[in-house]
């Protein structure tokens, strides 16, 4: 294996299987999972809606390709394209998150004839060549190589920046501002890519309505808006299904990305797009593994699973909750700077006591002694800030988020 693969923890841990929102180690330890594989098992461990699905179609055949219709593929493409809210809606599916962003930047540059595109400040959009190329997070750009020339926008960081001491609606007018007079200064870029709530950066978020307000400008100049829903799909924020709806105004992005969580831990990612946009392509393309029979049913039963059971509301009501609680610990602490969130995302900013200087030795030490008590949490942020990523199964219950709260109080006061 890579040196620069990440493992958490001085002691790697070892999964070996799961139940619910428990996971248990090779030496049979229990832990409260409120991180999900990065956020990846949004339902439940070992849901049993979803396995009987994987293992029902396993037995029929695994693997044909997007070579061949399956009926899980069509069934599901169906489906989302409903639910995206995208007017005459198209979906490919791909198997990660990576992969979906790098289909949405070839679509944009594809329709528009541009390989210029506008990112986020401390965001995240995969791996790959072209998605580390508009990630606007020195910790996850390992080259300066780029197949795009990309430019980064104020506004994703709500309370950090040269806008942070503004209240909202000026913050959203002057990062508009900023954005228009950018624009200002050369061609149109093909699309602007961003993730309504940043996940890798930490759970920053701007404004509702800031994505609409800058959909507006981008509008007059014809850019397209990749929304990345790769972490905020599927009602985790809990006010929203996607997140790009908390800036609706100016209606729905060009092109929405998934992944993780529809699959619930199943290799499964897509872009939904306009009709328009996704046949632009004028050239053969397929996808070996995207679509994939088995992912498919996956999805399929992970979502019907999601919505019967209002997972949505259950996230709104127990993330809050959540959120409450760790509030009221962070306030007793001279060293987190914040907690915010949405649903079940919460991200807590751990600095050096009395300073706004990220501690990434004491978010590190939280993390371990949590683990110890029985918990994984997950750790994100831009240059200049260390959180702590809290994110469990949107199954959640209310007994779950306070032993999880508990624990992060002991976790906290001892780090």
């Amino acid at each position: 294996m890579p040196d620069w693969l990440s493992l958490y923890y001085a002691e790697p841990l070892e999964i070996t299987h799961g139940e619910g929102r428990h996971v248990w180690d090779v030496d049979g330890r229990r832990y409260l999972d409120f991180f999900g594989g990065i956020l990846t098992t949004m339902t439940a461990h070992a849901l049993p809606e979803v396995t009987k699905a994987v293992a029902e179609q396993a037995a029929r055949i695994i693997h044909s390709s997007t070579l061949y219709l399956n009926r899980p593929m069509v069934e599901l493409a169906e489906r989302i394209a409903a639910l995206s809210g995208i007017p005459d809606a198209r979906v490919f599916f791909t198997t990660s998150g990576t992969e979906a962003n790098d289909t949405a930047l070839l679509l944009a540059t594809a329709y528009r004839g541009s390989n210029q595109i506008l990112a986020m400040r401390n965001s995240y959009h995969g791996r790959s060549f072209s998605t580390v190329s508009v990630t606007g997070n020195s910790g996850w750009s390992p080259t300066s190589y780029s197949p795009l020339q990309t430019t980064y926008v104020h506004g994703a960081v709500r309370g950090r920046g040269p806008f942070a001491h503004l209240d909202d609606e000026a913050f959203t007018a002057a990062c508009t501002a900023d954005l228009r007079d950018l624009l200002g200064h050369g061609r149109a870029p093909a699309a602007l890519i961003a993730e309504p709530v940043q996940g890798v950066g930490g759970f920053t978020m701007p404004p509702d309505g800031l994505y609409a307000a800058f959909r507006e400008v981008l509008a007059e100049r014809g850019t397209l808006w990749i929304s990345d829903e790769v972490q905020t799909g599927w009602g985790r924020t809990g006010d929203h299904f996607w997140g790009w709806q908390a800036h609706a105004s100016s209606g729905p992005p060009d092109i929405l990305t998934f992944a993780k969580g529809i699959g619930n831990g199943m290799s499964v990612g897509g872009v939904v797009a306009r009709a328009d946009i996704m046949n632009c392509v004028d050239t053969n393309s397929i996808s070996t593994f995207g679509g994939s029979p088995v992912t498919m049913a996956a999805g399929l039963a992970n979502l019907s699973y999601l919505l019967e059971h209002d997972l949505q509301g259950n996230a709104r009501r127990v993330g809050g909750l959540l959120l409450e609680r760790l509030r009221a610990t962070a306030a007793r602490t001279g060293f987190v700077r914040e907690v915010r969130g949405r649903g079940l995302m919460a991200g807590l900013e751990i600095v050096r006591s009395g300073t706004d200087e990220a501690s990434p030795e004491r978010a590190a030490a939280v993390q371990e002694a949590a683990r110890e008590s029985g918990l994984l949490i997950g750790k994100g942020g831009g240059h200049d800030t260390s959180v702590l990523r809290i994110a469990p199964p949107l199954t959640l219950t209310v007994a779950e988020a306070e032993e999880g709260a508990k624990i992060m109080d002991r976790a906290l006061r001892s780090a």
